[in-house]
């Protein structure tokens, strides 16, 4: 280094320690391609840090130094004495970077701060059940029939990378389901282990004390909480030994799971989280060994509120490559009853809202147009502060810090959230894929939309009403339509039948929140047959008029339709492929208008979504409002917290 540069270093050194010493700035930097720069090693088992911190610091006049490498292109960059998002900034006029953004906190969905989930802390253990996995039924509309599903695949073969706090493995119904996987963390205070990045995925426990919180540092912002066994459940939904005789089954039948740890204490950083993403699907992270089980799966029950236009710049091209790979990526929705959070809002993700047992949205899930499908995320039902009647059951841990007895939750200590909806869809789609492994991720969400059961639009509550488009109030139980919660309820039956046809119909419309008089186009041109077949027909028939369409005019893979008032219309396609194979699907499709009566919606194990759906989240009726405050003044909290620190856990 010349006597030049090294004065330059000396002196923004010495001016960011002026500043404000204690400020840490995390970056995540991509370098062009076609500059100088040279790629970083991707060596597996090499340990090397990336070496670009030096020559960034010589061009901008900033002293920096190198963080963990995520791909051959792109490592993370510190500096202290200003923001991350001051950082970025700089670093983003640099000519040989393609893009400079805060290395953010995710956090795992935890459960509302409601005084409902205290109370029940130390009360005894009542049994719950899986009605989540059975077939739904007239007062049980959201239950997914996993059992249909599971008489058509089981899940052998296929790997579902579940990227969240690590494991137990030792649980009794997760010992025989679960490769190695890695830990990603590369933060030690928020690792918890005494190490960063390692082959250890296990789960140390992610508490956060009092001490921590007044520490600061990894912890700014952060609330004191007990461990939450996060991973262990999610990965319990998903994969859990099913017909072992013991305990619970999970979605995915034999699926194996693959943990990768990216949340620790406090949650965990994008740049380890989009590195596992990259690592599960087979993408050589320097310094981490290959992965010998790449997986057609990626469930991130994880996510904090959006921020502003780079909330995606980095996750985008990694959950483009696990598309390319031929994996999906499957993320909750988020649980404060605002918009659909980060990263389940970027492009190519499958974002999952949750529903209440009646399939109304639950209160606290997120929603927007960004959804794709809804699936059960448990709820109580209960006005008097005693067991939650319609909680998930999965895999857990009963340490409050330290690991402890290995167990499941239950009424009492129930897992709630967005978070476990997510799963859901996750070990349906494991299930697709061992039905049909040629399936490609465009197959897999079309089968998946395709076959999702009408969301329900009627009720005997006349203080439910439809879902509206987001905003800055959070959103109580409402019904859904398909642009808030997505194209309707999870039937992992029909999804996987649609995936074992190797044919699936689906239905999209021009415009999805329509107006009496305009006329509406809906297509089936989203419909999948397996390659090399083709769809050779589309059968057009309306359902129910809803007294507001009496016809509608087929032309192919479109037909239109004008309605003459606000309310709901059915209608149904049935798919014919080159093989003579057929699948069919209905669509219900909701008018707009004031004084809307809308009709009850039919529902079908193959029936599209696009309906209404209006889950209600109720700790006590009484209690639903101030959870929705206390979710809603501890988001504010959250934004407030001082970039990267951008956001905290989630509602389970």
């Amino acid at each position: 280094m010349s006597f030049m540069a090294a004065l330059l270093l000396a002196g923004a050194a010495a001016s960011a320690s002026a500043a404000d010493a204690t400020v840490s700035a995390r970056v995540i930097v991509k370098f062009k391609a076609s500059t100088a720069t040279q790629a970083l090693s991707v060596k597996a088992d090499t340990l090397a840090v990336p070496r670009h911190a030096q020559a960034l610091s010589q061009r901008i006049g900033l002293a920096l130094t190198d963080g963990r490498a995520l791909d051959s292109h792109t490592q993370v960059v510190h500096a202290q004495g200003l923001s991350s998002a001051q950082l970025a900034a700089r670093l983003a006029q640099d000519s040989e970077v393609e893009y400079a953004v805060v290395d953010q906190r995710r956090q795992i969905s935890v459960a509302p701060n409601d005084p409902l989930y205290a109370a029940g802390q130390t009360a005894s253990t009542p049994a719950v059940g899986q009605w989540y996995l059975r077939a739904p039924t007239a007062s049980v509309l959201a239950a997914i029939n996993a059992e249909g599903a599971w008489a058509k695949a089981n899940g052998a073969g296929v790997v579902v990378a579940v990227l969240d706090t690590g494991v137990r493995f030792d649980h009794p119904d997760l010992t025989t389901k679960l490769y190695p996987g890695y830990d990603f963390i590369s933060d030690a205070p928020t690792a918890n282990d005494g190490d960063v990045r390692d082959s250890d995925a296990s789960d140390p426990g992610d508490w956060v004390s009092s001490a921590d919180v007044a520490a600061g540092g990894s912890f700014t912002g952060c609330t004191a909480e007990d461990s939450s066994w996060h991973g262990t459940q999610t990965a319990g939904l998903i994969g859990a030994a099913t017909n072992n005789g013991i305990g619970m089954a999970g979605v995915g039948g034999d699926v194996m799971v693959l943990p990768l740890r990216v949340l620790g204490k406090c949650g965990g950083f994008d740049s380890d989280i989009i590195a596992a993403m990259n690592w599960a699907v087979g993408v050589a992270v320097p310094g981490v060994p290959a992965n010998t089980h790449p997986a057609k799966v990626l469930n991130l029950s994880l996510g904090s509120a959006p921020v502003g236009a780079s909330d995606c710049v980095a996750y985008d091209p990694a959950i483009a490559t696990a598309n390319a790979k031929g994996a999906i990526v499957v993320v909750s929705a988020g649980n404060d009853g605002l918009v659909i959070n980060v990263p389940a809002k970027c492009s190519g993700a499958i974002a999952v809202a949750g529903v209440r047992h009646a399939g109304t949205k639950v209160g606290y899930s997120s929603l927007g147009p960004q959804a794709s499908i809804s699936a059960p995320a448990g709820n109580c039902v209960t006005t008097t502060g005693g067991p939650c009647q319609f909680a998930l059951l999965t895999t857990t841990n009963s340490g409050t810090t330290v690991p402890a007895t290995n167990t499941y939750s239950n009424a009492l200590n129930p897992s709630l959230g967005t978070s476990f909806s997510a799963p859901m869809v996750a070990g349906t789609a494991a299930l697709m894929f061992s039905a049909q492994p040629g399936m490609t991720p465009a197959n897999v969400l079309a089968a998946l939309q395709g076959s999702a059961r009408t969301f329900p639009n009627s009720s005997t509550d006349s203080t439910v009403s439809a879902c509206k488009a987001p905003s800055a109030t959070a959103q109580d139980e409402c019904f859904c339509t398909a642009t808030t919660c997505g194209a309707g309820l999870l039937d992992a039956s029909a999804a996987v039948a649609g995936a074992s046809l190797g044919v699936q119909a689906r239905v999209t419309l021009s415009n999805e929140a329509p107006s009496p008089s305009q006329l509406i186009t809906l297509s089936g041109a989203s419909s999948f047959a397996l390659s090399p077949r083709t769809i050779t027909s589309y059968q057009w028939s309306l359902v129910s008029g809803g007294g507001v369409v009496t016809a509608i005019a087929a032309n192919g893979a479109t037909a239109t339709a004008t309605p003459t008032a606000a309310g709901r219309f059915i209608v149904s396609l049935k798919v014919t492929d080159a093989t003579g194979a057929q699948s069919t699907t209905t669509r219900a499709v909701d008018v707009q208008g004031s004084g809307s009566t809308q009709a009850p919606a039919a529902t079908s194990s193959s029936g599209g979504g696009g309906g209404a759906l209006g889950p209600m989240w109720l700790l006590g009726l009484g209690l639903g409002v101030i959870a929705l405050a206390l979710l809603g003044e501890r988001n504010r909290r959250l934004q407030r917290a001082a970039v990267p620190v951008a956001a905290r856990r989630l509602p389970r």
